[in-house]
């Protein structure tokens, strides 16, 4: 490969980010690492009318949670910008103009009203949405049905106009696709787009074209929905800058919810996040909930949007973001949509979780145990319990039900769960179990497993039908690791404190 990789995100900062925009970033980010290239964010808000405060700040925020960390953008600054398109609009309509004078695109004067009349009056049976194309750009009002004098007059009296490409007849325009394979497309079938609005701003079509070549794009990857503006982009590469000059393209496939291409209506009917992180439309005021919040780890997060698409042909399924960079392909990047299962979602996350140190999880942890009212004084004690409870949490938020217990005495105990195969023998046991852990100077699990074992044995009791109780004694219900590990994270004087008050309560049902 002779040129620098350089490949781009290109987001419009029109809400959150959702699924399939962070695997765009994720893929685009590790083709360029694999290749020591440059992964570039230009925000694309030429639509003025779509744009969404603090929608960018979104953006950015999102990527840092991910780690992928552009090495040029609006933030980090690089050679290539400004990185925001609204501040490069003088660069668009010289182009614009260029593709005027070569007979590529023409000036259409049309108004609001006549656009409407053409849609209703050209309406047939065959043709529902009458288009702005080859058929009718000479019925319209534009400069190839006016004379160059009545143009020019229209032009230097300031009349507002767009410019629009003249898509040929009966050509056929084909490209590469690094996934799909050669692509073909009838230009015939193809509308007179809009290159550059009547205020001046270029549309996506123009902009992403001369934006790509001014940043030396080598390689550009999106989503499958853009592949009908395909043969456009096509055509302004070779009016402009020639083909040779080009990216090389990818459209990634969609990725798929129960009813069709996943969207935030799925997310809502079916319980699970589509965007990474809470959005909230200060607009229309609705709220989306986001992976970050629901409790996944970005580790989890990346893993399972990789396999949204892509896989490497093995049986792993759990990657790190330095093994998915080494690994990394778009020959196996799938041409199909990629469903989207929540519960396989959990999973990753469950596995994520299990495998990260105390360390790794400890601030997320201390942070939700704050938040629900529980005071973590002793940082020790802590890796402890996480290292104990991990296994058990498939989101960060379990850990507020596996391990708050352990900063806070139950304030209710699960009597009911106990109270039908409860009787004098059991409370008699738990009464000399009470006394012997009293007495008992070392106060490890294993020792206060042995002593348990063994009184139930003196007293010609089951083990297993005393385990249920304690545990409840301990955390208040039917959950937790281990009740000898819970015990001896307790320590001595809040064990026996418990257990001495859920006997209490028995004695009183």
């Amino acid at each position: 490969m002779n040129k620098e990789v350089r490949v781009r995100f290109a987001p419009s900062p029109t809400g959150g980010l959702h699924l399939g925009g962070v695997r765009t970033v994720l893929y685009n980010y590790l083709f360029a690492k694999k290749l020591g290239g440059k992964f570039i964010v230009r925000i694309e808000d030429t639509d003025q009318s779509r744009f969404v405060p603090g929608a960018e700040e979104y953006i950015f925020d999102t990527l840092e949670w991910c780690g992928l960390i552009p090495d040029e953008s609006v933030r980090h600054g690089g050679a290539y910008g400004p990185y925001r398109q609204s501040e490069r609009k003088a660069s668009y309509r010289p182009y614009a103009e260029q593709l005027v004078a070569s007979g590529h695109a023409y000036y259409a004067f049309d108004t609001p009203e006549e656009l409407e009349k053409m849609r209703q009056e050209f309406k047939t049976a065959d043709n529902p949405s009458p288009q702005y194309d080859h058929t009718l750009r000479m019925q319209m009002h534009n400069s190839l049905t006016l004379s160059a004098e009545e143009t020019a007059a229209l032009l230097a009296a300031g009349t507002r106009h767009v410019i629009r490409i003249r898509m040929p007849e009966k050509e056929t325009v084909s490209f590469t696709d690094m996934i799909r394979g050669q692509v073909s497309f009838d230009t015939s079938l193809v509308d007179d787009k809009v290159l550059l609005k009547a205020d001046g701003m270029p549309t996506y079509h123009l902009a992403v074209v001369v934006d790509d070549y001014a940043m030396r794009i080598s390689h550009a990857f999106r989503g499958e929905e853009w592949l009908p503006s395909a043969p456009v982009h096509i055509l302004l590469w070779k009016y402009l800058f020639g083909m040779e000059q080009m990216p090389q393209w990818a459209h990634f496939p969609l990725i798929l919810g129960p009813s069709g291409k996943l969207s935030k209506r799925d997310g809502a009917k079916y319980g699970f996040p589509v965007f990474a992180m809470n959005w909230t439309d200060p607009k229309s005021g609705e709220f989306t909930e986001g992976f970050r919040e629901k409790g996944f780890l970005p580790e989890a997060f990346i893993n399972l949007l990789a396999l949204l698409g892509w896989n490497e042909g093995t049986e792993q399924e759990i990657y790190s973001l330095e093994e998915l960079v080494q690994k990394f392909s778009m020959e196996r990047v799938h041409s199909a949509g990629a469903k989207f299962d929540y519960e396989k979602a959990k999973w990753f996350n469950h596995e994520w979780i299990k495998q990260s140190g105390a360390g790794r999880l400890e601030a997320g942890v201390r942070n939700l145990l704050t938040e629900n009212g529980l005071t973590v004084s002793d940082d020790k004690m802590l890796e402890k319990v996480i290292e104990l409870v991990k296994d058990r949490c498939t989101l960060l938020p379990d850990f507020v039900q596996q391990a708050g217990f352990f900063f806070r005495r139950p304030e209710q105990f699960d009597i009911a769960a106990i109270k039908p195969k409860w009787n004098e023998a059991k409370q008699l046991f738990f009464a000399e179990l009470i006394r012997n852990y009293e007495l008992h100077p070392d106060w490890e699990a294993h020792t206060l497993e042995n002593n348990f074992k063994e009184i139930a044995a003196a007293n010609e009791l089951k083990p297993g039908e005393l385990m249920l109780p304690l545990r409840i004694m301990l955390v208040g219900g039917k959950f937790g690791p281990g009740v000898f590990e819970i015990a001896a994270l307790l320590g001595k004087q809040e064990t026996l404190k418990r257990m001495e008050i859920c006997l209490g309560m028995m004695n009183n049902e």
